[in-house]
């Protein structure tokens, strides 16, 4: 689709350790294939997509073991490729709303792979002068990058703590594999239905009609990234699910008080109302952490184009390893390579479409939007990431801003020029400009994440860049072959002619064509977005007196409008992670001899609850997929339900329990030097 890329080039410094080799990128893309169709498929399904930087970053190691001369940096390198799997698959959160409304009756190859390929190499291109601003000089907790280092460097016996003795001794690897063990065990448990997913309640409240509730996702996973991101982000979380769930839900449900059982009541006020506070939440916070970071990206431009600079000069050996980032002026001709398809698919789509008499208008103005957009949205996912992880961080959120803008942008410009039927057509060209803004905004999401576990590794950033173009490619081959196979062998929720029996869900592009019918047709309510919008403002300035008055305590506005846009099977779970994370810190500092060291097992053994539950759920996602049975694990039936919920609550905070337990007496044993 673009002009062929440069070959990565490096000093000899760099390129005498084995790192950037053919065949970490042959086993980096084979398993980018394996967990792009899984990951497919298991969001499709159930709306959520997982990082698949750390299964990958296992198997690597496992396989790379049995070579010579394997490096961890190598290992990074397989991941990097590999978590193009996590991210680009998140174009199906908005791509089958083409389908949706019956624009297309399948996923063409090349326009679906021009889409996927262009706007992930965008998404690596932007990231990388951000890559200072956020990475290098941030405090960003990034949960899942670190979770993957610790577990590369564990796995790999090379650590800078070795004189702490918590790596080098073997404790930092029992602690891995023993979160791990425990929380693969678990998943597998949940899959038989023995326990169940999650402990939730939703009861009435005031009269019949109002309602609202609680949902505890029993995820080891989950409960780990809550322990990475740290006490003020699960706090901030949890202030946002306290006023979607305390406040909104009771408010809506008594306004438009439903029939039925109070889950269906609380949940359907949420889905209808309560996710558009919490998108305009989240893009009143994103512009301000966008002013915030003006200053910070600006220096981080700068430190890139002086290193650019001494490159030039032939003084590369002079920088730091983690300072060799991709050529400015090789980022600049790939952007520019990559503009040219993108053009050339927004005519293409405005001439097919019966909107051809504005093509240059829909072309420019598409070209540039894609530009100033995509930027945007690199920034605010990549501190969204930072802040709460790749998983967990809410891409439908920026779809439905994105896919708002784009409506707007032509209701304005664009529908009184153009037939009075050509309604559906602009609806289609919004959702196909969101889908390449989209595509950018899910690499750049993960692609910090990736830049932060190189840094703790002793990476080479141009060479995971490198790594990340060639994933995105590889990622976006395999996203159209199996979307095609779902949507014919299942359809989709809404679609025409699909059946609802075995129709996949898809719940976010259907919410976010939605969305894009209902600003074309001026039937939004904007009412909804406005008073997220000042919730946003509220917690701004009280975010702002916390960090003058306190040494401490923050409320992220993002992570707050995380708390009110993501529903409770996510949030809580995270809060109660960060609750024990601190609680297992703060036990570190006044029982441990060597503190530092006990909170590092913390964090690695963290780092393994996330590993287990991911490489299960991938594992998992494909028995799914390939048997088309929905709970291939089941052991018991739905009337087991009630008992499940007790078991499985019961089992999960005795496990929790006896873990920290287990961590904080390894770490007791630790010898002070």
């Amino acid at each position: 689709m673009s002009s062929p890329m440069p070959r990565p080039v490096v000093s000899a410094e760099l390129a005498a350790r084995k790192e950037f080799t053919l065949r970490g990128l042959l086993i980096g893309v084979v398993i980018t294939v394996v967990f792009t169709a899984a990951n497919v498929f298991f969001g499709l399904k159930a709306g959520l997509t997982f990082s698949t930087s750390i299964p990958a970053a296992v198997i690597s190691m496992a396989i790379l073991r049995a070579m010579r001369d394997a490096t961890m940096q190598e290992n990074n390198i397989v991941q990097t490729v590999a978590s193009a799997a996590g991210t680009l698959s998140s174009i199906i959160f908005v791509l089958p709303g083409l389908v949706m409304i019956g624009w297309w009756q399948g996923f063409p190859f090349w326009l679906s792979f021009g889409i996927c390929a262009t706007g992930g190499v965008l998404g690596v291109m932007y990231t990388i002068p951000l890559r200072r601003a956020l990475v290098t000089d941030s405090d960003l907790p990034y949960p899942e990058g670190v979770a993957c280092a610790e577990v590369l460097k564990v796995g790999s016996g090379d650590s800078a703590d070795a004189a702490d003795s918590v790596e080098s001794g073997g404790s930092g690897l029992k602690a891995v594999l023993v979160g791990t063990i425990t929380s693969a065990v678990f998943y597998v448990v949940v899959q038989t239905k023995i326990f169940a997913s999650d402990v939730a309640q939703y009861f009435h409240v005031g009269h019949k009609g109002s309602a609202t509730g609680y949902d505890f996702n029993l995820s080891f996973a989950l409960f780990a990234v809550g322990h990475l991101v740290g006490l003020w982000a699960g706090m901030a979380m949890l202030l946002g699910a306290v006023i979607g769930w305390g406040g909104l839900i009771p408010y809506f449900t008594m306004l438009h008080p439903g029939a039925g059982a109070a889950a269906d009541v609380a949940n359907g006020a949420w889905s209808t109302y309560v996710r558009f506070v919490g998108a305009g939440t989240i893009g009143v916070a994103a512009i301000w952490t966008l002013a915030k970071l003006v200053k910070p990206v600006i220096s981080g431009l700068s430190g890139a184009m002086a290193s650019s600079k001494l490159r030039k000069e032939g003084q590369a050996h002079t920088l730091a390893r983690t300072e060799h980032d991709m050529p400015m002026g090789t980022v600049g001709l790939i952007t520019a390579a990559c503009l040219i398809p993108v053009g050339w698919l927004l005519w293409h789509f405005a001439q097919t479409s019966g909107l051809g008499s504005q093509a240059w208008l829909l072309t420019l103005g598409g070209v540039l939007f894609v530009i100033v957009l995509s930027f945007l949205v690199s920034t605010v996912c990549g501190y969204m990431a930072g802040l709460i992880g790749s998983s967990n961080s809410p891409l439908s959120g920026i779809g439905i801003l994105v896919v708002v803008v784009a409506a707007l942008m032509l209701v304005l410009g664009v529908k009184a020029m153009v037939p009075a039927d050509a309604g559906k057509a602009l609806v289609a060209f919004a959702l196909f400009i969101t889908s390449i803004v989209f595509a950018v905004a899910s690499i750049a999401n993960n692609n910090l994440q990736d830049l932060k576990t190189g840094q703790l590794v002793d990476a080479t950033p141009s060479l995971q860049q490198w790594a990340l173009v060639i994933g995105v490619i590889a990622g976006a081959a395999v996203i159209p072959p199996v979307l095609n196979l779902l949507y014919h062998s299942y359809g989709f929720v809404g679609a025409p002619g699909a059946d609802p029996a075995k129709a996949l869900a898809a719940p976010q592009a259907g919410l976010i064509s939605a969305l894009a019918q209902g600003v074309i047709q001026n039937s939004i309510d904007w009412k909804l977005i406005g008073g997220g919008a000042i919730i946003g403002v509220a917690v701004i300035v009280l975010d702002e007196i916390l960090g003058k008055t306190c040494k401490t305590a923050r409320l992220a506005p993002l992570a707050v409008g995380l708390g009110i846009y993501l529903p409770t099977s996510t949030t809580l779970m995270v809060v109660a992670g960060a609750l024990i994370g601190a609680g297992f810190d703060h036990f570190a500092e006044r029982r441990s001899a060597k503190p530092e060291a006990t909170k590092q097992l913390g964090v690695l053994l963290a780092s393994g609850m996330i590993v287990g539950e991911s490489l299960l759920a991938v594992i998992v996602a494909a028995i799914v997929a390939f048997s088309g049975n929905n709970s291939p694990l089941a052991l018991v039936g739905e009337g087991f339900g009630d008992k499940a919920e007790w078991i499985g609550g019961v089992a999960f905070v005795i496990s929790i329990a006896l873990l920290y337990r287990w961590v904080g007496r390894l770490g007791s044993a630790i010898r002070g030097a």
